[in-house]
């Protein structure tokens, strides 16, 4: 009878080691004092793109513990490179803070070969959008999304609108309102966002499909006159121009997401954990506040969402690059 008792005794002892070490190991992540690297795929500096990654991972490493470094990316082999750059570990230390550009428009520039990133990597969650706005030089005679397609019908050709670049997503945001009104611009790539914005109120280009946040202050100053953010609802930044959705054009919307990735692989207990974090941190009202003044909306959800998010945007996007006849980089 004692040896039963002892062999129960020394078995629920091995049971309890046992289950706590799976759970020490579980606990385990993240170390203390570990830093987290975050690759964001643009380039260092102010731009608002930083500014959102910078602010995000602070309120991350508050509510996990540890520290999250920026390792900041750019490379002219694109989504590629960035697969190469990337130390892929899956234990939990490395992240991407990516946008629609990385995950999707690049990939979809790039089809030969064809890259899926959900092949390299795992969605932990929505962070926040800028949508596009439409806006155009105070001299050209229109004052709404109407107007000037009716403008455009009458003048085919004539009008130019410029983007920060060829295959941009404000090129492609101004491929698929052609296609969609049946009306005719001329594209005037730029080699970035900001000379091209000065160019629109200078008149040199009459039309862009800019971000909020990259004329925000111009349109409150009417420098630039607004026609209608690209999204279903009006911005929180400027409650006063209407939706491309009330314009009557619901299907013309576009915004610069950003998203939370891992390596593919890395185990399911840490991506629950982040995307649990980056909710909570979206949630304070103090990083929502931070947000709204760059004209970003704070997302979040779980990774299924940006899951969807993705498979939708690669057939939109992909079918206005094919549409448009872009060739691959």
């Amino acid at each position: 009878m004692g040896m039963r008792r002892l062999g129960s005794g020394v078995l629920g002892l091995v049971l309890f080691l046992a289950s706590s070490v799976v759970f020490a190991t579980d606990g385990q992540w993240p170390e203390p004092g570990r830093s987290i690297q975050a690759i964001v795929p643009a380039q260092a500096g102010s731009g608002v793109g930083n500014t959102i990654a910078r602010v995000v991972t602070d309120a991350l490493s508050a509510r996990l513990g540890n520290r999250i470094l920026l390792q900041n990316f750019t490379s002219s082999a694109h989504f590629p490179g960035l697969l190469t750059a990337i130390d892929a570990n899956t234990d939990g230390y490395t992240l991407l803070f990516a946008t629609v550009d990385t995950l999707v428009i690049e990939p979809e520039l790039n089809r030969s070969p064809p890259l899926d990133p959900l092949e390299h990597f795992t969605p932990i969650g929505l962070v926040a959008q800028i949508p596009h706005i439409l806006v155009v030089n105070n001299d050209l005679p229109v004052h709404s999304v109407l107007e000037l397609t009716e403008y455009l019908a009458r003048y085919p050709g004539v009008v130019h609108f410029g983007s920060s670049g060829n295959g941009s997503a404000m090129h492609l945001a101004g491929e698929s309102y052609m296609s969609a009104t049946g009306t005719n611009m001329v594209h005037v790539p730029y080699s970035a966002a900001e000379p091209a914005t000065n160019n629109l109120m200078s008149g040199d280009i009459q039309v862009m499909f800019q971000v909020v946040s990259g004329v925000l202050n111009y349109v409150r100053t009417e420098r630039v006159r607004p026609l209608a953010v690209m999204a279903s609802r009006r911005s929180p930044a400027l409650p006063d121009v209407p939706s491309i959705a009330e314009a009557g054009y619901p299907e013309l919307k576009a915004a610069k997401w950003y998203a939370l990735l891992a390596p593919r692989g890395t185990p399911a207990h840490i991506i629950e954990r982040y995307n649990e974090a980056l909710n909570e941190v979206l949630a304070s009202e103090e990083l929502r506040d931070r947000l709204l003044e760059v004209g970003a909306e704070p997302l979040g959800g779980d990774p299924e969402a940006l899951q969807g998010v993705l498979l939708e945007e690669t057939r939109k996007w992909g079918r206005v690059i094919r549409d448009a006849h872009l060739p691959p980089r």
